[in-house]
């Protein structure tokens, strides 16, 4: 395993982001029980400015429904993004950071071939998906939480129009895995960036992916999800496939509507799955 000290691009980071979250800092910070976590401890204690939070290495990451999400330092890129939100509607925001994260790992999706790189996907309604010769993989996931309040002396200019009982302070989570991985234990085989672009390593996606991220997040309280759809449906995996619905249920998954909602057409008509608590699986 390299032990070699990892240069974070922090500086260049912070000078990206600055103008567009006045009070943004960057923290990185060798190991920690969850980035999600922390800044949510934070939230609850009225420190709600807006922060991007990495770690080396997560004793008790998590994912979605609790799942966990561990790594060797270098292994992962794991960081947690914190910032005061009033949008009109929340609904599709895991799908808008999705769009947004693979956009910045791979601007322009190959076209489909075995000699092709692995193409970035999404998988309704918070991971990363690579898809090619070698079949799906796991190459991330994101995982969004929501302080209900927001201390006033902490709001950020983009939610200060909007009335203060509607702003939360909301903690965006994302794991990826950059160094390829073993798949024991697990239900599907994990993919990896490198895969995508041999030699791209943890700092580098950082950089990357936050600046982008920002952007998105303030243009998503304006705009909400409906116009990130379009570039949703262009990476959906599930388009299209047979899947299976936790609660029970089997259709055809036909995209998502305008408030992010996975559209499945079962043999009771076409449903809009939007529980969180359902999860959404392709067919065997």
């Amino acid at each position: 395993m390299n032990t070699a000290p990892i240069r974070w691009p922090a500086e260049a980071i912070w000078e990206a982001v600055s103008l567009l979250l006045p009070g943004f800092t960057v923290e990185v910070l060798p190991t920690i029980d969850s980035t999600n976590s922390e800044l949510m401890r934070r939230a609850r204690a009225g420190r709600c400015e807006p922060t991007l939070l990495v770690a080396e290495q997560q004793t008790a990451g998590r994912g979605r429904l609790g799942r966990a999400w561990q790594s060797d330092v270098g292994a992962s890129l794991m960081l947690s993004l914190g910032l005061p939100l009033a949008p009109q509607d929340w609904s599709g925001l895991s799908l808008a950071v999705g769009v947004s994260v693979a956009e910045s790992l791979q601007p322009a999706l190959p076209p489909p071939g075995a000699v092709q790189p692995a193409r970035v996907g999404l998988k309704w309604p918070n991971d990363l998906w690579l898809g090619g010769a070698a079949g799906d993989r796991k190459l991330g996931g994101i995982l969004v939480e929501t302080a209900s309040f927001v201390a006033p002396q902490a709001s950020a200019p983009a939610a200060a129009t909007a009335s203060a009982s509607s702003a939360r302070y909301v903690v965006v989570g994302i794991g990826i895995n950059v160094l390829p991985r073993s798949a024991e234990g697990m239900s599907m085989p994990p993919g990896s960036l490198q895969e995508v672009e041999p030699g791209l390593d943890a700092p580098a996606a950082l950089l990357r992916i936050v600046p982008p991220l920002v952007a998105m997040l303030q243009s998503f309280e304006a705009y909400g999800f409906g116009p990130m759809q379009p570039r949703f449906a262009a990476r959906d995996v599930l388009q299209g496939r047979a899947v299976t619905l936790s609660d029970g249920q089997s259709g055809t998954a036909h995209g998502v509507g305008e408030d992010g909602a996975l559209l499945v057409h079962t043999p009771g008509g076409m449903q809009a799955v939007t529980s969180s608590e359902i999860s959404v699986r392709p067919a065997a």
